[in-house]
C-alpha cells in the first residue's frame, strides 16, 4: 500500500534533483516549507535526501539483505559488506518512483560525483539563491575551480562579488595561476546570453533533443525531454534565472578577454563574450 503524502514528497525530491538541486537546498526547502519527515519532524537531513534518492524501493525493487546478524544472543545486526549473500528481488513492492526516472537519478549522482572530483570541487551541491555558480565556475587556463569571494564586504555601497582561480594562490604569498578575476554579474549576463542564444536557434535544438528521447542512456532521455519541455514556449530572457541555471548548465569556464563557455547539461557548449 503507497501512503500518497509520503510518495508525493519523494516524487518531488526526484524531480528537484533532476532539476538541479542538491540535496542540502533540497533538505533545507522541505524545512523552509514546514513538510514533515517519516518521522512526522520537521527537520529534514542532508544524508536522508540522499537515501531516498539511492533506495531502490522507491521504483518497486527489494535488495535483501543489507544487514545480517552478528550476533544471534544480542541480536546485534551489521551492514553487510559482502559477509553474507544480498539478493535482488524485482517489483517487490508498488512503485513510486518510474524506473526511468530512478535510473537517470543515479546516473546524475554519479555524475555530479564524477565532475566533484575531476575539478576538486568539494560543495558542488552547496549551491544557493545567494551562491548559484558554486562549483560551477572553472578556469580554462588551468582547468581549477574558482572559488567566490566578497570584495569591500563591510561596506554595502563598495560590495563587489567575484570569483577567482582556486589555484591563484595555492602557494602563500605565491601565484600559481595568472587568472584575474571575473565579477558575479559578468556570470549573470553570460547565462542569459547563452539562454537566448538557444532560443534564437530554438529548432536546431529540438531536434537534438528528439533525438536524445531515442538514447540508451536514461539520463540523456531524461534531460532531453526536461529541455524540450523549457524551451517549447518560453520567451527570451532579461534577466538571471537560478532554476532555469540549475536545470540546464554543467559549468562556465572562464578564458581570458571576457571569453566563456558555457556547458550545457546535454553536452553541448555555447561560447559567449560578455562586455
Amino acid at each position: 500500500m503507497i501512503n500518497e503524502k509520503h510518495a508525493k514528497i519523494v516524487r518531488r525530491i526526484y524531480k528537484d534533483y533532476l532539476d538541479g538541486k542538491g540535496p542540502n537546498r533540497i533538505a533545507k526547502e522541505l524545512e523552509e516549507e514546514g513538510i514533515p519527515n517519516w518521522n512526522g519532524k520537521s527537520k529534514w537531513y542532508e544524508s536522508s535526501i540522499r537515501k531516498i534518492l539511492s533506495n531502490e524501493k522507491y521504483k518497486g525493487d527489494a535488495l535483501l539483505q543489507k544487514t545480517y546478524t552478528v550476533d544471534f544472543l544480542t541480536k546485534k545486526r551489521a551492514v553487510n559488506n559482502e559477509e553474507v549473500p544480498m539478493y535482488y528481488v524485482e517489483e517487490s513492492y508498488p512503485a513510486i518512483i518510474d524506473k526511468d526516472v530512478w535510473e537517470a537519478v543515479q546516473l546524475e549522482m554519479e555524475r555530479r560525483k564524477t565532475f566533484a572530483e575531476k575539478y576538486g570541487i568539494s560543495k558542488l551541491d552547496y549551491a544557493t539563491v545567494n551562491n548559484p555558480f558554486a562549483g560551477r565556475i572553472i578556469r580554462g587556463h588551468c582547468g581549477s575551480a574558482f572559488g567566490r569571494k566578497v570584495w569591500n564586504s563591510t561596506d554595502e555601497r563598495l560590495r563587489r562579488v567575484i570569483w577567482r582561480c582556486n589555484k591563484k594562490y595555492e602557494v602563500k604569498g605565491k601565484k600559481s595561476c595568472e587568472n584575474g578575476h571575473i565579477d558575479n554579474r559578468v556570470l549573470y549576463q553570460a547565462f542569459v546570453n547563452t539562454f537566448n542564444a538557444m532560443i534564437k536557434n530554438r529548432d536546431y535544438f529540438m531536434e537534438k533533443w528528439k533525438e536524445g528521447m531515442k538514447s540508451g542512456d536514461a539520463l540523456v532521455r531524461y534531460k532531453s525531454k526536461q529541455f524540450i519541455r523549457i524551451l517549447r514556449d518560453v520567451e527570451a530572457i532579461k534577466e538571471f534565472d537560478m532554476d532555469l541555471f540549475f536545470s540546464i548548465t554543467e559549468k562556465m569556464t572562464v578564458f581570458e578577454g571576457k571569453k566563456i563557455i558555457v556547458s550545457l547539461l546535454d553536452g553541448t557548449e555555447i561560447e559567449v563574450v560578455v562586455e
